[in-house]
């Protein structure tokens, strides 16, 4: 994929270029910053002042040569922070209406509506509809049109953190059945690493930072004190039925049993303040998750530190790097420092999962 695009706004001039064989890019930053304007250059809803975008090796807008493909036959499926739904029409209609001029594919739709568990739905009409029933729909109608590319601006946004957190897993497993390239906007650093191989960060129109997620959005100007960690592995059970995630460097997590099989990938959640922190490997807890690991950064920010720490296997090989909070204080009274060793300590509930 290739995004080159200069495009003048009211309040600064719009500068983004970057190319990437990534199949999912997360564009992350603050409100304001010019991402929903990319994607409509993307698009085509709005005609960029020079640049090129190439998606799969289709040209779709380039200055230089005077291509500027018509947005109905860009093959771009499109979902907003609204939804954009027809309200007096039934769920089904809706995703029936996913037509980008070449018909709704009836596998693309029957995937879209088992993935996204959309049966019970159908017949309902989308005003009787949650919030997240109705993202669950749009999501449903983008993919159904079987697009060349799905852009996804903020599609969880409206929703409170609850509720985005239970359909995250949704959206997780759609990208993943259809694997179609995808852009995804978001200004939440959760959302970006489950869904993104790649990301970049636009500040005031300008691509300010680019590549990996969890470092990229790990960084503390970005991270924030809510961080949210990602453990992504392989899921064992024991033989007494309690789940654990295998991570990277052979670290072992145990998370909730409950829906866990056996040689499954899985995806789970953590935040930054469920980490408690240790020099040395406590007893007498109940929290059932107590990692060895070195620590790697301190960034404070008031009375707020935000620790960044790198997992340590059995055998002494890296693992993940988790982030947890504390404040000034504790991390005085610990005597934490960059190099040094710590505990992380958290309970099995505090992993909830993502996907």
């Amino acid at each position: 994929m290739i995004c080159d695009v200069v495009l003048a706004l009211d309040a600064f001039e719009l500068q983004v270029s970057f190319e990437t064989e990534a199949r999912a890019i997360g564009v992350f930053g603050p409100s304001g910053a010019g991402k929903t304007s990319l994607l409509e250059c993307i698009a085509g809803w709005r005609t960029p002042s020079r640049g090129r975008v190439e998606v799969a090796g289709r040209v779709l807008y380039d200055s230089a040569s005077g291509v500027a493909l018509d947005p109905r036959v860009r093959g771009v499926g499109y979902v907003p922070q609204d939804g954009l739904l027809f309200p007096h029409w039934t769920v089904e209609r809706n995703l029936r209406a996913a037509d980008l001029g070449r018909g709704v594919p009836a596998d693309a739709l029957a995937t879209a509506i088992e993935v996204l568990e959309l049966g019970p739905l159908l017949s309902r009409d989308v005003s009787t509809c949650s919030g997240g029933e109705r993202q669950r729909v749009a999501l449903g109608r983008a993919l159904a049109s079987n697009p060349d590319l799905l852009l996804l601006d903020e599609p969880l946004g409206a929703l409170d953190r609850p509720l985005r957190r239970r359909i995250l897993p949704y959206l997780v497993r759609a990208t993943e059945a259809f694997d179609v390239p995808l852009i995804f906007v978001s200004h939440d650093p959760t959302e970006v690493q489950a869904i993104c191989s790649e990301v970049v960060v636009v500040e005031s129109g300008k691509l300010v930072a680019r590549g990996n997620p969890a470092a990229v959005l790990g960084a503390s100007e970005r991270a924030g004190m809510d961080f949210e960690n990602l453990l992504r592995g392989e899921l064992e059970l024991d033989a007494e039925g309690r789940a654990h995630l295998v991570l990277e460097g052979g670290v072992r997590v145990e998370v909730p049993s409950r829906g866990a099989r056996r040689g499954t990938q899985a995806l789970f959640g953590l935040r930054a303040d469920d980490i408690l922190l240790a020099l040395e490997e406590p007893v007498g807890l109940s929290a059932r998750n107590r990692l060895r690991a070195r620590v790697e950064r301190l960034d404070a920010d008031g009375q707020d530190v935000l620790l960044s720490a790198r997992c340590l296997g059995p055998s002494g090989a890296e693992g993940p790097l988790l982030r947890a909070s504390l404040t000034v204080g504790a991390q005085r009274e610990l005597g934490l420092v960059k190099d040094g060793p710590v505990q992380l300590v958290f309970k099995t509930q505090s992993c909830h999962p993502l996907g």
